[in-house]
């Protein structure tokens, strides 16, 4: 019989994934099942690969679906697994995460609860109105909104409400909102009383919308899209020109696609997202062993053999050093090897495990490959030792080998294409035919390729050529050109960060002119 499991309920916050708690990170990176809202999926990216993902509606759900999400998280429980329920928000504030933690103490089911940033937190500080601010009263008042089971307004004391000296805050569906504002000057509040209305608030696409309360009520009667939003209510709405940052960053509200693997995406969507942009991951492919896995243990274990090892990516670096360290040798091992970087990044990776290349090439160029280790002395009998992925070919071991050398060609790791049928090949395909993409970042001819191919060379050039394409450098780009794609910016300096800023430099550019 299974050990019991045990429950976390996770408050996630209000839809930015880096608003999470730490602690929140490290239990869900540790669960064998994830329940979520669906308005925090973002979040899903600190989960394990292998863990069960059961999404659980939206943030509202009725008493009857909080009931069955209950029941699921405690069988899952009792059967051995480690639960992480991902709470919108918190799970305390207006949540049904004390009935859930109440269900599972009278079931026996072990549980946690993690405090989250509420949406009435989050979403202001993101709007730059604070909750609080001196001489704009002594009190904050949170009311239920779109968080209980009806879209009727709340049913509160209206008379005191309207009358509170500090700021109100509530969050309601499209319809709730015109009813609050209504309610508030019904019953005295001021027409001129300062509020702001939240739209997605802490996620890329948030808008924000300053006004009185006569103008607000305006302005939600006549919104059709359905949308909820936070109402601020109270003289603090005022300082939202003073203090607006989020919506101020240079890539704000721009989608733009990242075509490399998971295991390689993470710094571009980190610096994409720290500038506002809402990075869409849209791997062409993913990262799989080499077909002789052994091969690599054993050319670490003799890497003192070589003159030269040259690294042509920076994942070729990652697993030749695990396999070092991880066999009977050392980084010591390399004290008389020269080593040679393809690539700032894979530059950048050797540098960080404390070992500086001797040779950079910026980008793959095989005859520059061959004229910088010439350089370096006669290659004539010197053992040379190349790791690389399976998708570049085995042509600089054909050049170094006419120039006299003795190369072993190692292939350190396989690229495996995504299918032309998975959901994420599927959706980019629709959102690049919906003219719903920015831009499209390329950080290798690979990534061109195997995109093309995925959804049809001749749809390819007629998709990306409706959008910014970045590609990080001439050689991408030139990949890119063979299947009429056309390039719209490369950066000087071959890196991500150097195409992060290429990006902003054009979109910059885009809005002065």
């Amino acid at each position: 019989m299974n050990e019991p499991g045990q429950v976390f309920i996770i408050g996630a916050g209000p839809g930015d994934p880096g608003l999470i708690s730490a602690r929140g990170v490290r239990l869900l990176a540790q669960a064998d099942v994830v329940v979520y809202d669906r308005a925090v999926s973002a979040v899903l990216r600190w989960a394990r690969p292998d863990a069960e993902r059961i999404e659980a509606g939206a943030p509202a759900e009725s008493e009857r679906s909080q009931d069955a999400i209950s029941m699921l998280v405690a069988e899952k429980a009792r059967d051995g697994m480690t639960v992480a329920h991902l709470k919108w928000g918190d799970a305390f504030v207006f949540d049904s995460g004390a009935k859930e933690a109440l269900f599972l103490h009278e079931q026996g089911v072990k549980f946690e609860i993690v405090p989250g940033i509420p949406v009435a937190i989050g979403a202001t500080a993101y709007a730059g109105v604070p909750l609080s601010y001196p001489g704009a009263g002594d009190a904050i008042l949170m009311l239920r909104g779109h968080e209980g089971e009806t879209d009727a307004a709340p049913d509160v004391d209206w008379d005191a409400v309207a009358r509170i000296d500090g700021t109100l805050v509530c969050y309601g569906s499209s319809t709730q909102i015109p009813e609050v504002l209504r309610a508030l000057l019904d019953h005295g509040a001021s027409p001129e009383e300062n509020a702001a209305l939240i739209y997605s608030g802490t996620q890329p696409g948030q808008r924000t919308v300053t006004g009185s309360l006569a103008e607000l009520l305006n302005t939600s009667q006549s919104s059709a899209d359905g949308v909820p939003a936070l109402l601020v209510v109270g003289e603090v709405a005022r300082l939202r020109n003073h203090l607006r940052w989020f919506d101020e960053r240079p890539l704000f509200g721009k989608r733009i696609v990242v075509t490399r693997s998971r295991e390689q995406a993470a710094e571009l969507v980190d610096e994409l997202e720290s500038l506002g942009a809402q990075a869409i991951q849209a791997p062409t492919f993913r990262l799989a062993p080499a077909e002789d896995s052994e091969a690599v243990d054993r050319a670490a274990a003799s890497v003192d053999e070589y003159s030269w090892v040259v690294f042509e990516s920076a994942t070729a670096v990652g697993r030749f050093l695990t396999a070092l360290t991880n066999g009977p040798r050392d980084l010591r091992a390399l004290g008389n090897v020269s080593l040679c970087a393809i690539g700032p990044s894979t530059a950048d990776r050797l540098t960080a495990s404390g070992l500086k290349p001797d040779v950079i090439i910026p980008e793959f160029r095989v005859e520059s490959v061959g004229v910088a280790l010439a350089a370096k002395g006669p290659l004539v009998d010197q053992h040379v030792l190349i790791v690389r992925p399976d998708h570049l070919r085995d042509v600089l071991a054909e050049d170094l080998a006419r120039q006299g050398a003795i190369v072993t060609d190692l292939v350190a790791y396989r690229t495996a294409p995504e299918s032309a049928d998975s959901p994420v090949v599927q959706n980019l395909y629709r959102m690049l035919l919906d003219n719903q993409v920015d831009a499209v970042t390329f950080t290798s001819p690979t990534s061109v390729r195997i995109l093309a191919s995925l959804i049809g060379k001749e749809q390819a050039a007629d998709l990306l050529n409706t959008t910014v394409v970045a590609a990080i450098g001439p050689v991408t780009a030139a990949a890119a050109a063979e299947l009429g794609i056309k390039t719209t910016l490369v950066p000087d300096t071959y890196t991500v960060s150097g195409l992060v800023k290429a990006l902003v430099e054009h979109f910059t550019e885009k809005v002065r002119s």
